[in-house]
């Protein structure tokens, strides 16, 4: 099946950010894919309130929004602003296709909807792979445990050695008597 896609998947994911434990996209980012301005895409939500519980739309606080700030280089002029963006979740995303109701509001929302399929397989895959590798450090882990604490044993032995060589060793060279 071809991809009719508007945009490429990359270019989506490259706009979704893990925060709240949440895969969200900011605002300013949904308003430039569908082709209008931050502020028309945020009005038409308020109108809206309603579709956009907070498992689905939520602010970012001061400090989520400072760290996002943080992480990334690509948030353009965007960063200075004063107030912090609104998120959309997967769900959120969805819902903005009833509240845009322009024919590219529709092509953009199912190319976003495939980005956000795409993410959860590859992160699915990782997921795997990183079970895998947790596996792999534990029982390594437990081996070198073992060996660690043998090897612990034999530098208590050595030392216990040399203080028992230490006690017994007589003093080599002259010593002078002590003052009555």
């Amino acid at each position: 099946m071809k991809n009719e896609s508007l945009l490429p998947i990359e270019n989506i994911t490259s706009k979704i950010h893990l925060i709240r434990r949440e895969k969200v996209m900011l605002d300013s980012d949904l308003a430039t894919l569908y082709g209008v301005e931050t502020r028309v895409l945020n009005q038409a939500v308020r109108r809206n309130r309603e579709r956009f519980p907070l498992d689905f739309m939520f602010q970012l606080t001061k400090v989520e929004w400072g760290k996002l700030i943080t992480n990334c280089d690509n948030l353009g002029a965007r960063k200075y602003s004063p107030v912090p963006p609104l998120v959309f979740t997967e769900q959120g995303v969805a819902m903005l296709s009833s509240v845009l109701k322009s024919k590219r509001a529709i092509k953009v929302n199912i190319a976003i909807m495939r980005a956000f399929v795409e993410l959860r397989k590859f992160l699915y895959s990782n997921e795997k792979l990183s079970k895998k590798l947790t596996t792999l450090e534990q029982e390594t882990k437990q081996k070198f445990e073992g060996q660690q604490k043998q090897i612990t044993l034999i530098f208590e032995a050595i030392k216990q050695l040399i203080k028992e060589e230490q006690k017994t060793k007589k003093p080599v060279g002259f010593t002078l008597p002590k003052k009555r």
